[in-house]
């Protein structure tokens, strides 16, 4: 039994993500549990180096959880051979050129996502990666949300028979900064540096739906500038240039239908900000971030519409919880800790940088087809080429 110290350049964790989910929930809650066991009994110990703009930001982040390396030279940490990871949480104006300098240090790589500002830029990441030999990963956090694990145990169970339909609901009302501040940064309204919800989202419900229900086929997507005014961080107006709600409809292979509402400019009235409802011949789920409930067919009710008299239905107190049968961890760390086992122990982690790019590529055409107003079509997405559809199979490792 041996510690085995993995060297890993964090990119970007003075941001909110990065130094909440990525730094403190994962690295520093792995490192405080004692590391990552293998079968063999090894431990797998990361050691992080903390990299940005900021050197303040840095010095205080590090102090704060322990952690004796930081730096604003990101060249200077790439040549250090000992630091094998290179992760990415950058804004997405960033981090396609720092990952690209980090392939080329021969670094393996595990950034956030979108990962890159176009289909184009994202495939070829995940070219670069491949012909360099190094290993690579995306952050795919909501499969391993507890309440969308138990969805997908549903599903593999066959409890819906044939799923019919998907209804995702998400979002929440993100303050305009004037007489409140906002809770997430002024550029994500601003398209130029990389801000909008489709830009930002539909990543997230490209692998969500490809995992549990099918490849998405098609898309025809309505975005929208609700709020065209907001205030930064320093209580300075700007124009919004990015979308804030995005009305979508995916089509999945086998015919399956999703309509997906995703919005800054909603209030929430519903169990949680992320509802996934599944209905399918046998029964139907709603799942939130945490919590599943059931209806099976035995369990339906029979409404008949009458307007003209009050609703002797309790909907919602016919519905079952599904149980917590499991502990289930932060999902940041989780993913964290099963990419660290993929580096070291070469254990199975599929969601590469060609699976983020599939999540690019439902951004990019979700724009077009509010752009065009029409359906879209999804070519298959390979790193044979440049263009979305080229059929160049590649072995992925």
């Amino acid at each position: 039994m041996s510690n085995i110290n993995v060297g890993i350049i964090m990119n970007g964790v003075t941001g909110r993500m990065g130094t909440n989910q990525h730094l403190i929930r994962s690295i520093v809650a792995i490192r405080k549990q004692g590391g990552v066991t293998l079968p063999n009994g090894d431990v797998i110990m990361p050691n992080p180096i903390l990299v940005g703009r900021n050197e303040n930001k840095l010095r205080s982040l590090a102090e704060e959880h322990g952690i004796n390396r930081w730096s604003t030279d990101l060249d200077t940490c790439l040549s250090n051979s000992e630091d094998i990871i290179y992760f990415d949480s950058q804004t997405t104006v960033r981090r396609a050129k720092d990952i690209r300098k980090a392939i080329k240090a021969g670094k393996h790589i595990y950034c956030e996502k979108p990962t890159a500002t176009s289909v184009e830029e994202s495939l070829e990441l995940a070219r670069l990666a491949y012909e360099a030999g190094v290993k690579n990963g995306v952050v795919q956090d909501k499969l391993f949300l507890p309440g969308i694990m138990k969805l997908k145990r549903l599903v593999d169970s066959g409890f819906f028979g044939e799923i019919l339909s998907v209804r995702m609901e998400f979002g929440y009302w993100v303050f305009e900064g004037d007489w409140q501040p906002g809770q997430r940064p002024s550029w994500n309204y601003r398209k130029e540096d990389g801000g909008g919800i489709i830009v930002d989202m539909f990543a997230h419900w490209r692998y969500v739906l490809d995992n549990l229900f099918g490849n998405v086929q098609s898309v025809s997507c309505l975005g929208a500038t609700h709020i065209p005014k907001r205030w930064d961080e320093l209580g300075e107006p700007y124009t919004c240039t990015a979308d804030d709600a995005a009305y979508a409809t995916f089509e999945l292979e086998g015919g399956i239908i999703v309509q997906a509402n995703s919005s800054w400019t909603v209030r929430v009235n519903r169990d949680d900000l992320l509802t996934i409802q599944v209905d399918g011949t046998e029964g139907s789920a709603v799942a939130g971030l945490r919590d599943c409930k059931v209806q099976h067919r035995v369990n339906t009710p029979k409404p008949v519409w009458n307007p003209d008299i009050e609703n002797p239905f309790d909907f919602m107190d016919q519905w079952e919880e599904v149980p917590t049968n499991d502990v289930l961890d932060n999902g940041f760390k989780v993913q964290w800790e099963l990419f660290l086992k993929h580096i070291v122990n070469d254990e199975s982690f599929p969601w590469d940088l060609l699976e983020g790019a599939k999540g690019t590529q439902l951004s990019d055409l979700g724009l077009k087809s509010w752009e065009e107003r029409r359906w879209i079509d999804i070519p298959e997405l390979t790193i044979g080429g440049a263009s979305h559809g080229e059929k160049v199979k590649v072995t992925k490792s």
